[in-house]
């Protein structure tokens, strides 16, 4: 009888680890897909930012852009 309990608890154990795991591995998926935007137009704007200084703004703009896209 406490062979049975012992093992129903181990296995209570496991489960809730792996359902914990696939948890926090959804969470960091979304967080990564959600700031790689903010990440990639922080990039274009400091290469904006960078080939200001020998072409204009709007060929600065588009050279970022093909570059990082």
């Amino acid at each position: 009888m406490k062979i049975s309990i012992l093992g129903s608890v181990l296995i209570k154990m496991k489960s809730r680890t792996v359902i914990s795991v696939i948890v926090i591995i959804i969470i960091l998926f979304l967080a990564r897909s959600i700031y790689s935007d903010h990440n990639l137009k922080k990039i274009i704007s400091a290469c904006i930012l960078a080939q200001t200084q020998t072409s204009s703004i709007e060929e600065a703009k588009k050279i970022c852009v093909d570059k990082f896209k």
